[in-house]
Formats: structure tokens, sequence, C-alpha cells
């Protein structure tokens, strides 16, 4: 699944390049420019008394504990870049499994992950910057922990990487691929659905700024050695929008299948993309399929088309189900999940649910299938949707169809939402 990156007609926010000598004094200059690189946004939509008060935080001034590292570091610990150490590769570049000594206790090794930087690859500086900014200051159990960066300049052209703790499971996309011997389990793909949850709520609500991650995908999930998720590759994260702004406008990009149909028309970016994206990812966890699949028959190719057809019918909605799991797969719980996942891909962003909402979903989902007590029924509701709600009421259209319009395009909206009868977006 490949990253678009296309413009919308908003002005591209590309930095340029800074040089310097080496890694060590590369950085007073590093963080100095990447500070305002990162903060910089063009934000539309500013009402007159927000004007002059949008702040936004100097990520560059935060305290960090990454380590740098010179590229002869890391070519030691990689064995010169060896093939045999290549875990995975994509448009930053390629990464690779090494070993270094640990601070704490140097007669101790640790793994890491190093992700070079590909200098004819789509994505670049200024997405090793973001990620040096944002995963330099940020810090939760289900976000993958950057140990430090390299950054030299020499005769040889610039080296630009990052160094990770290393996870030895691979991704979720990697053991839900059809081609993978070990599927995950149904537990597993409940727990992945809450780690996810926790590492994207601690992003949106529990800092004094706003992450907005702009790329959840499964193949951004990563698996630890016990089994654990956490979020991965922060390099098209953004800052949300400050006080009394309604969203940032961007140069849309992604991945094809999890982007928010708002945000793919207009550029314009809020949290509410990623719990699209997150809605995305639930279905993918039940069914084992990818949002796009071009080898599979045409109306199955995209899979929120494909499953919506039997969300209606409670006889038939076992037929979406992962068949490698499908004796794991408990009904109630895949029930509620998909339920949720509706409830995220609402066509109208503001109706969605904030990440902290869908967390205490998917927490109660998950406890109950784990102590195997009754599910209680998923309700989501704020004075948004209370709102939203009575107007439907008012106007007869709390259980039907109605048709949105988007551009020269009609879109069918399912806007009364009923946990019991599963509706599709």
């Amino acid at each position: 699944m490949k990253c678009f990156h296309f413009s919308n007609g908003e002005k591209k926010d590309d930095p340029k390049t800074a040089k310097s000598p080496s890694a060590r004094s590369f950085t007073t200059e590093f963080m100095r420019r990447s500070g305002s690189e990162f903060n910089s946004q063009n934000v539309s939509d500013v009402s007159v008394e927000s004007l002059g008060r949008a702040t936004y935080p100097n990520l560059s001034q935060q305290p960090n504990n990454l380590r740098v590292f010179t590229f002869s570091d890391l070519k030691n610990a990689t064995r010169n870049f060896s093939r045999s150490f290549l875990v995975g590769e994509g448009g930053f570049g390629c990464v690779y499994r090494g070993t270094i000594k640990s601070q704490e206790e140097p007669h101790n090794k640790i793994d890491i992950a190093v992700k070079q930087l590909n200098r004819k690859g789509v994505q670049g500086h200024k997405e090793w910057v973001t990620e040096v900014n944002l995963l330099g200051v940020v810090d939760h159990p289900n976000l993958v922990k950057l140990v430090g960066y390299c950054a030299e300049d020499d005769e040889r052209g610039s080296q630009r990487l990052l160094i990770y703790e290393f996870m030895p499971n691979g991704s979720v996309a990697d053991h839900l691929s059809t081609r993978s011997q070990t599927p995950l389990s149904w537990a597993t793909r409940l727990k992945v659905a809450l780690d996810a949850a926790r590492g994207l709520t601690y992003l949106h609500e529990e800092m004094d700024f706003q992450i907005i991650f702009r790329d959840l995908k499964t193949s951004n999930i990563l698996l630890d050695e016990s089994w654990n998720s956490k979020l991965s590759d922060f390099g098209l994260a953004r800052l949300g929008p400050g006080e009394g702004l309604s969203h940032v406008s961007t140069a849309v990009v992604g991945t094809i299948g999890y982007a928010a149909p708002e945000y793919i028309q207009t550029g314009r970016l809020t949290a509410k993309n990623d719990v699209w994206s997150y809605g995305v990812v639930l279905y993918e966890l039940i069914t084992g399929r990818p949002p796009v699949d071009r080898n599979r028959p045409k109306g199955e190719q995209k899979l929120l088309e494909w499953v919506k057809q039997y969300l209606s019918d409670a006889k038939r909605f076992s037929m979406i189900w992962d068949p490698r799991i499908k004796d794991q797969i408990s009904a109630k719980s895949a029930q509620k999940l998909a339920a949720l996942a509706n409830k995220c891909l609402v066509r109208h962003p503001k109706a969605r649910p904030k990440m902290s909402e869908v967390l205490n979903i998917v927490t109660q989902i998950v406890e109950s299938t784990a102590t195997g007590s009754p599910l209680p029924r998923v309700k989501i509701s704020s004075s948004t949707d209370a709102s939203e709600e009575s107007k439907k009421k008012e106007s007869g259209l709390k259980r039907r169809f109605m048709d949105l319009k988007i551009g020269e395009r009609k879109r069918s909206v399912w806007w009364a939402f009923t946990p019991r009868l599963i509706r599709t977006w």
C-alpha cells in the first residue's frame, strides 16, 4: 500500500535541506531549523476573535533524550548495512536491524532498527525532521520509541538516519496478509485495536498540544516481543489546529484506502481523519483484508464497499470474518467492533467520536470478551451529536438514507446509527 502525495491547491510546506559538517555540530542548527519547519502551518477558517491567538508549541525547545549517532556507529551496528540485516523498505528508505551497546548497561547490547533516508525517494528531509522533533518529546507505551538519529554531511553527500527500538514481530499488516503463516488470533486483534486506540488518544487528547498522525494503517502498527502494538512512522504527522481554529490546511498526503474523504477533497486536516483511518483498520482486523486489493474480483476490491452488503443482515455478517480464524471469533465482539467502525466511518467528520470515546468502547469490548460477560450497548454521544440527532428526529430522517451531494457526485449516508442493527457509512 503506497503513500500518495498530491496537491489540492493549498500551499505545500516543503523545507529546504540544511547542511552542516558533522552529526554533533549539526544538532543545534537542526533543532533551530526543524522547530520552525514543523511548527509552520497554513491554517484557514480563522475567526476574527482568534486572529493572533493561535499558538503552537516549539517542539525543538522540549527536552529529549535522543542519542546522536555517527554514520560509522551505524555501519558497525548493521555490518555495513548488510542486505542480510534488511528488514523493510518504504518511501523513506531501507530499514535494517542492528545492535548497539546500552547506555545504561554498557556490557549489554540492545537491538535497534535503523531507517536510512533514500536520497532519491519521494519522502525525505521533512519527514526525517518531523520524526526527530515529534518522537523526541512524546512518550507512550503504544508509540514506537525513537532511540536517536544521525545527520552527517561530507563528500559523499547527506546521511540522514533514524534509530528506533526494534520490534521483532513486524507489522500487523504482515500478519494479516494471506502470505502469513501465522495469522493473528482474534484475541490479539482485539488487543491491537485497544493499543492503537490508546496511542491515538494520547496523541489527540493527552498532551499540551495535539498531534494528528495522518497515516494510520496496519503497516504502521508494529508488534513487540510480547505482541503489544505500537504506532510507528510519524513522518507525515502534523500539529493539530491551534486555539480557535477548526482545522489545518495541508497538501494531501497519506495512503490510499485510509484517508478520510473530506481530507482528500479539501486538504482540511483534523483529528477526525485519524478516527476514519481507525475505522478502516477495525474492518481489516475483522476481515483480514486490506482496504484496497486489486487481485480480488471487481466487487470485492474495495473493503468498505464489500463489507457493507453484509452488515444489515445478522445471519450474513459472519461472511466477512477472516476465514483463517473464523472459529476463534466471538460473534458479539465482532458485531460490536463493526458497529464502532461504522461510527468512525460516518461521512460527516463532526459526527465521528473522539478517540477517547472510541477507547472507552474498545476497552469494554475487550474486557467483556475476556470475562465472557454480556457486552454493553454501544452508545457514543456528545452535545454535537445530540443536537444533530434532534434535528434528524424532527425531519423524520432517523432511520432513512439520505443523499449528500459532494461536488457533482452523490453518496448515501446512514445518519441513524444503531449497534444492534448494523448499518454502515
